[in-house]
Parts: C-alpha cells; sequence; structure tokens
C-alpha cells in the first residue's frame, strides 16, 4: 500500500468521519489496517485518530478511551506499531487471526436489576479465529 494517496478533499474527509459513527464500520476500518500485507503503522494510527474524531463529534468519547488512546498514540509513535503488527504476524504463522468486532456494551431491558454476571459487565474480548 506504498505510494498510494488517499483523497485529501474536505468532502471526502467528512464522509469518512461520518461513516465511522456507525462501530461496524469503524471496526472494519481498523481491522483493514491490520489485514495489510504491508503495513504501515502511520495508516493504523491515522484510523485510530479518525474513529476517536468520530466519537468527539458524536459525544461518545469516555474520559477513559481519550486516556487510553493518548497512550497508544504515544507509544505507536514511538514504536512504529512493531509490538502490534509483530503480534498480528505471530498469531497468522501459528494460524489465526486477530479480528476487530464490535462490543455489545448495552444492557437488555431485562437485566436492569444490579445482580449482573460478570460477562453481562466485560466487553466482548477481541476475537481470533483460526485462518
Amino acid at each position: 500500500m506504498k505510494n498510494v494517496k488517499a483523497p485529501t478533499s474536505d468532502s471526502h474527509r467528512e464522509y469518512l468521519i461520518e461513516s465511522l459513527h456507525e462501530p461496524e464500520e469503524a471496526a472494519g476500518f481498523i481491522g483493514a489496517i491490520l489485514e495489510e500485507k504491508d503495513p504501515e503503522p502511520a495508516l493504523l494510527r491515522n484510523a485510530i485518530r479518525k474513529v476517536i474524531e468520530a466519537r468527539i463529534r458524536m459525544n461518545t468519547l469516555s474520559e477513559s478511551a481519550k486516556q487510553h488512546h493518548e497512550k497508544l498514540d504515544k507509544m505507536l509513535a514511538e514504536s512504529a506499531g512493531s509490538e502490534i503488527y509483530s503480534l498480528v504476524e505471530l498469531l497468522e504463522a501459528l494460524g489465526f487471526k486477530l479480528e476487530i468486532t464490535v462490543a455489545d456494551t448495552e444492557l437488555s431491558p431485562d437485566s436492569e436489576s444490579t445482580d449482573l454476571g460478570e460477562s453481562e459487565l466485560s466487553p466482548e474480548p477481541v476475537v481470533i479465529n483460526p485462518s
């Protein structure tokens, strides 16, 4: 994916940010970057920033997510994402695939009691499927 330039027009950027309001679109956007055979860490940083921007515009970015993003962005800047891409490569060598999915964080109307099981409180983990 070297030497490929994405359109830089404001209308394209706005369309992209708007589309990233949908969790499935955002997951697919980040997932596609991680699946690249010739990884470019700058693209991963940029993709995550675009998802963060979409969340900010929707007023759905938590303080915790903001702090995690700041730490991850610093790590990606310093290491060029080598740890993340090394993990992806190792999993592929083992016959697995890292998959980005949307966590089901909404509680159903029936689960309003305070007696919630641990699985109802924890977000869905990242799924690693055999390839």
